[in-house]
C-alpha cells in the first residue's frame, strides 16, 4: 500500500478482518484435521497463517494498527514457544518496515513544512526511505553544511488515522486475544489513545530528542543524535549508524547482548535521573548498538571484550515528564519487598492507590506475589530468558494460581501506567537479548530510595520511615479496573524506562 487509507469504514474494515480471520483459519483447520492431518501441524499452519495477516494488515494499515503491531512485538517473550514462535518473525519485521509512501507525497511534505525551495537545505537527498513504520517514515540525507542526516517525515493523514485505529481496535480488543493469547490489551490501546497528540508533534520530539542529546554529549556508554531541524511533521537529526537491537537479539555475541542489556537498563533507570524525561518507546527498532569511541579512555570499563561498545537510542516521541526523576516511592518499595517487610510494603502500596480502600489484602501474600518478578533486582547479576518470562507470565494469567486471584485486586493508578509499561517492555527486549545483566548497580545508582537512608542498616531499622501518603484526590488515580489488567500486569514495577527510527 502506497500511502494511509484515511477512509474510516475501508480501516475499519481492514481491522475487524482481524478476528474474523482468525476465526475462519480456526474452522479452516477443524476441517483439515477432519480430513486426516494431525493436530500438531494443523495448529502451526493455522499460526503461521495468522502471523502472515497480522504483519500483512497492521503493516499496511500503519497508524494505530501499526503502533499496536510493534508494542506487541516486545511481549512475545511471554508466550509458550509453540505461540511465539509463528508470529516472532512477523511482528519483529513491524519493528523496523512497513509499505513506504510514494516520493511524491514526500516531497509534497518537505514543501510545505520546509519550503517550495527545501532542496536547498540538503545537498543530497534519497527519495527511498531507509525506516518507515507508524506514523511516518525515514530518509536518509546530507545537510547543506556536509552532515548526514535523518529526515523523519510523517505520513499525511496520520492524525486521523492513528485516532480512528485506536477507537476501532478499543472496541474490539478482547477479539483480538486469539492474536496474543494471554494478553489483555485494552489498558495499552487506551494509554496509546491518550499520547496521540504528543507523538504526531515532531516539534516537541526536537524538544525532547535535543534534551537528551546534550545531557548524554559526552557520555561513554549512550548516544543520542542531536537535532538539526524540527517542524511539526519534519524532523531532521544527525544519522546514526551502528547495529541496531533487532539484529543484535538474533545474531548478536553474548557480549554484545549482555552489553546491548546493560546499557538498556542503564539508560531506563539513568534517563529520567538526568533528564527529567522517560523515554517511553523501548522496542528493539529504537536502539543501535554503535562500535567504540575511538578517542574515548576505555581503561577500567567492565571486564568483557565487548564492553566499549554504546547504545545509540532513537525516538524521542514518546516520553513520560518526571522532573524529580523517578519516585522515591517505588526505590522504597522495591527495597522494602526485597528486605521482606510485608507490613510496610503493603501500606506503601495502598498509600499509593495500587490497594484500594475497598480491597483488603494479605501482607504476606502480597510479598509474596512480587518478590518472583522482582528476582532480577535481587541477585548480583541476573540472566533475562524468554523461559523466565514465560514462567512469570505464566504464574501470574493460570486462573487456578494464587499469584492471578490476588493480581485481579491489584491497581494500576494512571501516575504509573506508562511507566508500568516501559519497564513490562524493557524486560521483555532483555529477555529477548538473553542478556546477563546487573540490574542492581543500575538501581544503586539511579533509582532513588532504593538504597538504604543514610544511618539505616537494615529492614528493622525501617520500621519507623513515613510511608509517602496517598493521593489527596481520587480523581488523581482514576482507577482501572480489575478487567482492564491482564495477567502482564505486575505492579509496582520501576517506575521505568539509522537513523531516527519512522515512528
Amino acid at each position: 500500500m502506497s500511502d494511509l487509507p484515511r477512509k474510516a469504514v475501508t480501516r475499519t474494515a481492514k481491522l475487524a478482518a482481524l478476528p474474523l480471520g482468525f476465526a475462519g483459519r480456526a474452522t479452516w483447520g477443524l476441517g483439515k484435521r477432519i480430513g486426516g492431518k494431525s493436530a500438531e501441524l494443523v495448529a502451526r499452519e493455522v499460526q503461521q497463517r495468522t502471523a502472515d495477516q497480522l504483519f500483512k494488515v497492521l503493516g499496511e494499515l500503519k497508524g494505530g494498527a501499526m503502533k499496536l503491531g510493534q508494542a506487541l512485538s516486545v511481549f512475545e517473550s511471554a508466550l509458550p514457544e509453540e505461540v511465539a514462535g509463528p508470529y516472532r518473525a512477523a511482528l519483529t519485521k513491524l519493528q523496523e518496515a512497513a509499505p513506504p509512501m510514494p516520493s511524491g507525497t514526500v516531497h509534497a511534505v518537505l514543501a510545505e513544512r520546509l519550503g517550495e525551495d527545501w532542496r536547498e537545505l540538503f545537498l543530497t537527498f534519497e527519495d527511498k526511505p531507509s525506516a518507515a513504520a507508524s506514523i511516518g517514515q525515514v530518509h536518509r540525507a546530507v545537510w547543506h553544511d556536509g552532515r548526514d542526516v535523518a529526515v523523519k517525515v510523517q505520513y499525511p493523514g496520520a492524525g486521523e488515522a492513528l485516532l480512528s485505529d485506536l477507537t476501532q481496535l478499543s472496541r474490539f480488543a478482547r477479539l483480538l486475544g486469539p492474536l496474543v493469547p494471554g494478553m489483555d490489551i485494552k489498558p495499552l490501546i487506551t494509554e496509546m489513545r491518550d499520547r496521540v497528540s504528543e507523538e504526531l508533534d515532531y516539534e516537541q520530539e526536537a524538544r525532547s530528542q535535543q534534551a537528551h542529546a546534550e545531557e548524554f554529549a559526552d557520555d561513554p556508554d549512550v548516544v543520542v543524535p542531536e537535532v538539526v531541524h524540527g517542524s511539526a511533521q519534519v524532523l531532521v537529526t544527525e544519522w546514526m549508524d551502528g547495529v541496531p537491537l533487532a539484529d543484535v537479539i538474533t545474531n548478536g555475541t553474548a557480549g554484545q547482548r549482555d552489553r546491548a542489556g546493560q546499557l538498556l537498563a542503564r539508560f531506563l533507570f539513568s534517563g529520567p535521573a538526568r533528564t527529567g524525561l522517560l523515554h517511553a518507546d523501548p522496542h528493539p527498532g529504537n536502539f543501535r548498538l554503535l562500535p567504540p569511541d575511538p578517542e574515548a579512555d576505555v581503561s577500567g570499563d567492565e571486564g568483557a571484550d565487548e564492553a566499549p561498545w554504546r547504545l545509540g537510542v532513537l525516538d524521542f516521541g514518546t516520553v513520560d515528564r518526571l522532573p524529580g526523576g523517578l519516585p522515591q516511592t517505588i526505590g522504597d518499595a522495591l527495597r522494602l519487598t526485597l528486605g521482606g517487610d510485608a507490613d510496610a510494603v503493603y501500606e506503601m502500596l495502598r498509600a499509593e492507590g495500587f490497594v484500594k480502600d475497598s480491597i483488603d489484602l494479605e501482607a504476606d501474600a502480597v510479598l509474596d506475589y512480587l518478590l518472583p518478578i522482582i528476582e532480577p533486582a535481587e541477585a548480583e547479576e541476573f540472566t533475562f530468558s524468554r523461559s523466565w518470562m514465560r514462567h512469570q507470565a505464566a504464574r501470574i494469567a493460570d486462573p487456578r494460581s494464587p499469584a492471578h486471584q490476588l493480581g485481579k485486586q491489584l491497581n494500576l493508578p494512571p501516575s504509573y501506567l506508562l511507566i508500568h509499561r516501559v519497564t513490562l517492555s524493557t524486560i521483555g527486549v532483555l529477555c529477548q537479548l538473553g542478556a546477563t545483566v546487573r540490574l542492581r548497580d543500575e538501581l544503586d545508582s539511579w533509582l532513588p530510595g532504593f538504597l538504604p537512608p543514610e544511618g539505616v542498616e537494615d529492614v528493622e531499622d525501617t520500621e519507623d520511615l513515613e510511608v509517602p501518603e496517598a493521593f489527596a484526590d481520587d480523581a488523581d488515580r482514576d482507577d482501572l479496573g480489575p478487567d482492564d489488567l491482564g495477567p502482564e500486569h505486575v505492579p509496582p514495577a520501576p517506575r521505568s524506562a539509522e537513523t531516527v527510527d519512522a515512528g
